[in-house]
């Protein structure tokens, strides 16, 4: 049976719950609870929630998905192996000549541990390039990448770019540090803060229907006003030594999460 795209987007929206009430998905427990992960990253799952937020995203073990920019591996070492039997996951890295010495980072930990990463796929991240064939991912997760494509100048490109990859129906979920409503939005988010208004804006113009936020990162005690911005805080401590004990008492970010479909 042919489901029509307005069907395909109900279902998707039906399956959402509150946030505290996501269903972790299935077999999921087990990749986030494995030894194979790094311990860093593991001491960040109390700010970082991957239960909560990747049910809330609805994320199946059958799933193409394209994470954006992944960073250090935090989510590639739970989404990889989670998807190497029935799904597939493929990692967009940047361009941006500054970011090279993290994608070689990131290239290295996949060479080192074949058993889990044998099957990632990798594809570059551009304004100007496609993120591989339309109409190819089921999801695509994108985890504190906005504030960087507001400041080179590239979120509406790159947000294009997910549209056109997303298959009719597929989820965009994305996070990002929560900036207050009561000041205006800086356009290229110098602090690293952006707000959830000025977030959604952009996603819904680029074609998205939104569906749904959720609470799953929220940090009441994150005052979002530290000398270099979010960067003071964990995990990055800009600051050094120099007021230490404060920002580790506040933890990571306060972030948005927000579910988009391609309608």
């Amino acid at each position: 049976m042919i489901l029509s795209r307005r069907t395909v987007i109900a279902s998707s929206m039906a399956l959402l719950a509150a946030p505290a009430m996501a269903a972790t998905p299935p077999g999921l427990a087990a990749y986030i609870s494995s030894p194979r992960r790094s311990p860093a990253n593991v001491k960040r799952d109390k700010y970082r929630h991957p239960a909560a937020l990747l049910g809330f995203f609805g994320l199946t073990p059958t799933q193409s998905v394209l994470e954006i920019e992944p960073g250090g591996g935090y989510w590639t070492e739970i989404l990889a192996p989670y998807l190497k039997a029935k799904g597939h996951y493929t990692a967009a890295l940047p361009s941006d000549p500054a970011a090279q010495a993290e994608v070689a980072y990131f290239l290295k930990k996949l060479g080192a541990d074949p058993r889990d990463f044998s099957q990632v796929s990798t594809i570059p991240l551009s304004a100007t390039q496609s993120l591989g064939d339309p109409a190819s991912y089921d999801f695509v997760l994108s985890c504190r990448n906005l504030h960087n494509w507001l400041a080179s100048g590239t979120a509406p490109a790159v947000l294009a770019e997910i549209f056109a990859s997303l298959k009719v129906g597929g989820v965009f979920g994305i996070e990002d540090h929560r900036a207050s409503t009561a000041t205006p939005q800086d356009p290229k988010a110098k602090s690293g803060y952006v707000r959830e208004d000025y977030a959604k804006k952009l996603i819904l113009a680029a074609g998205f229907q939104y569906v749904a936020s959720s609470e799953i990162g929220a940090n009441p005690r994150d005052t979002k006003n530290y000398p270099d911005g979010v960067w003071d805080l964990p995990p990055s401590l800009h600051q050094g030594t120099v007021n230490r004990a404060k920002y580790l008492a506040i933890g990571e970010s306060d972030r948005w999460t927000l579910k988009f479909v391609k309608p």
